[in-house]
């Protein structure tokens, strides 16, 4: 092609002497495009745009490395569930190719928005994860600051933290029911491997959850010891983990009695409501009732307008500020552990999700966990979500945002997420701004 091209140049150096000379003429002004070398270079310019547009059209299109890389993690990101998603977002060590948090990983990640800043995660040793054995304390020895004292000096697999969700947010009648289950002498206990069994049942975490599938001829239970992913989620144990230590020994020859359990499940329920309820009382012994529905609400998906309705509704309402204490906002939490039984009670009393009265809420709070609420704290609750002030809670609308609460913004909701996210917090600065 270079060859052609110096070709063309040599043979029409002197017409375009020429050219340039006829042009500034007055004739040639008038008829320069009839010179024989202007057809000339139209023929050749108009040839070399044939033949490269020819030849763009039939090339393969090109992909750029970083346009695939994106398409990849975006196709990862998928597969991913949220609370995958909020763990690898705040794991902060790993050990082996396997990801893990920290206690205070695991506390963060259920009362904070985003993890603590950090470079890269931190590569534990062998002789390191041996050393967490020795800062676990035995069960006995367990307390409502467990997680806090312990900070960084103990690893937690992605299991357990689906099975702490759980301790968190299911009734302790569950748990109660599963630990019955498993022990079949009628002990009161259970060992590691029944521990684990039901660990993997409280945690949703077995084969085929999120595309993880049995190979093709394996049987099912096959090569079952371990499953690795690409993300570095552990779904089976490949090393004893702070809660395995904590509640079998470093041994993992104990057994575990219900009632340990039961303190362990308080002690952890009390951990995260301690955080929770500090935040707001700032070192006092109560919150206020307005502080109170901010922690109702936090975990709602609700447009900011909705949001600062329920605040307005407590804010006008008469009633004397008396506030919150930590045994009544504890005692209220609990409550919500047993949204289940009570929505089925409710449903069963009013057939038609009716409004119901105050009276009929504190009874069935009552047969659902066995304690009456605070008057006071009805009182406040009702004022929340009172819609239209004729004393009567709103039973649809307590029972979907209180959902929210108890799954800590865990239930799928399409706003949340990618394209849906992005148009529907635009469609809100919009109101704003209208």
């Amino acid at each position: 092609m270079a060859m052609y091209t110096n070709r063309i140049a040599r043979c029409s150096k002197s017409n375009f002497t020429v050219l340039s000379r006829s042009i500034s003429s007055g004739s040639g002004a008038r008829q320069w495009f009839r010179h024989p070398t202007v057809r000339y270079i139209c023929l050749v310019s108009g040839g070399l745009l044939a033949f490269t547009a020819a030849t763009y059209r039939n090339r393969p299109p090109k992909v750029y490395a970083l346009q695939l890389r994106k398409d990849e993690i975006a196709d990862k990101a998928i597969k991913l569930t949220a609370r995958e998603r909020r763990f690898i977002k705040f794991a902060s060590v790993e050990f082996d190719g396997q990801i893990y948090m920290t206690p205070q990983d695991f506390l963060e990640s259920v009362v904070e928005q985003e993890p603590r800043p950090r470079l890269k995660r931190k590569s534990l040793t062998q002789a390191e994860i041996q050393q967490l054995k020795d800062y676990t304390p035995p069960l006995k020895h367990g307390s409502s600051q467990l997680f806090r004292s312990l900070r960084d000096k103990g690893i937690i697999s992605y299991t357990e933290y689906l099975f702490l969700l759980s301790v968190l947010t299911k009734p302790h009648s569950g748990f109660r029911i599963a630990f019955n289950m498993f022990d079949t002498d009628g002990n009161q206990r259970v060992d590691k491997d029944e521990f684990l069994v039901m660990e993997k049942i409280f945690s949703f975490a077995w084969k085929g959850k999120r595309g993880i599938e049995s190979k093709e001829g394996e049987e099912p239970g096959e090569h079952d010891d371990y499953v690795d992913d690409e993300q570095g989620l552990q779904r089976k144990h490949k090393v004893d983990t702070t809660l395995q230590v904590h509640f079998f020994g470093k041994k993992g020859d104990k057994d575990l009695q219900y009632d340990g359990f039961y303190n362990f499940m308080k002690n952890l329920q009390t951990e995260v409501l301690e955080l929770e309820f500090c935040e707001f009382s700032k070192g006092h012994e109560r919150i206020s009732e307005v502080d109170f529905a901010k922690i109702l609400l936090r975990y709602t998906y609700l447009d900011t307008d909705e949001y600062d309705n329920y605040l307005d509704r407590l804010l006008d309402t008469e009633a004397k500020e008396k506030g919150v204490s930590f045994d009544d906002f504890r005692q209220f939490c609990q409550f919500l552990n047993n949204l289940d039984d009570f929505s089925i009670a409710m449903r069963m009393y009013t057939l038609a999700d009716q409004p119901i009265s105050k009276d009929e809420f504190s009874r069935a709070v009552k047969i659902c966990t066995g304690s009456q609420l605070n008057s006071h704290l009805i009182d406040t609750v009702f004022a929340i979500f009172d819609e239209d002030g004729d004393g009567l809670l709103s039973y649809k609308e307590f029972i979907a945002i209180m959902k929210d609460r108890v799954h800590r913004g865990f239930k799928s909701n399409v706003k949340s997420e990618g394209w849906e996210a992005f148009k529907h917090c635009l469609k809100q600065e919009m109101k704003q701004n209208v």
